[in-house]
């Protein structure tokens, strides 16, 4: 399927009692559904993941963070995401704790839930039913998937990399 290729970064934010951010995107993809926070690369100028994490910490939520500031949680590939582009997301938690709730923002309004509180959201089926589970099976280590997206909305998921907390070597 010959589609555009989108890379991104999704910002895995918490507070100091553990609850996540998330955003109600108020734009394509994914309006009206929480996510986490994020963007696509400016790949144009060449910018690196962890830039773009940086970049969009600053623009989004006014945090300003560097490198060592971030866990690559995740990779996660899509073919063929709601039939409109392939993706390539790379899943950041941010090490530095949020106090507050950042500012509404062009791309939606932020709000805090509890982990427990993200089965009941309205999410993307692809975050539903996939990396949400990994997302919290790793948590502190990192996994890596695959998704193939088929035009009748089903999806084919393959963990590619499966690496949980405390099985890092360092």
């Amino acid at each position: 399927m010959s589609l555009p290729h989108k890379i991104s970064t999704l910002l895995y934010c918490f507070d100091s009692k553990g609850s996540v951010l998330l955003l109600e995107r108020a734009q394509e993809p994914n309006r009206g559904l929480w996510s986490p926070c994020g963007g696509k690369l400016k790949t144009e100028i060449g910018e690196s993941p962890y830039a773009c994490a940086c970049r969009e910490a600053h623009e989004e939520l006014g945090l300003e963070v560097s490198p060592k500031d971030l866990h690559l949680a995740g990779i996660i590939s899509e073919h063929g995401y709601l039939g409109q582009s392939h993706w390539l997301m790379f899943l950041f938690e941010v090490k530095v704790r949020l106090d507050q709730v950042p500012p509404d923002h062009r791309e939606g309004r932020f709000q805090f839930f509890r982990p427990e509180e993200i089965s009941t959201l309205k999410l993307p089926q692809t975050d539903r039913d996939s990396i949400w589970p990994w997302f919290w099976e790793h948590r502190g280590g990192f996994f890596a998937a695959h998704c193939h997206c088929h035009p009748d909305g089903t999806c084919d998921w393959t963990l590619e990399e499966s690496i949980k907390p405390g099985e890092i070597n360092g």
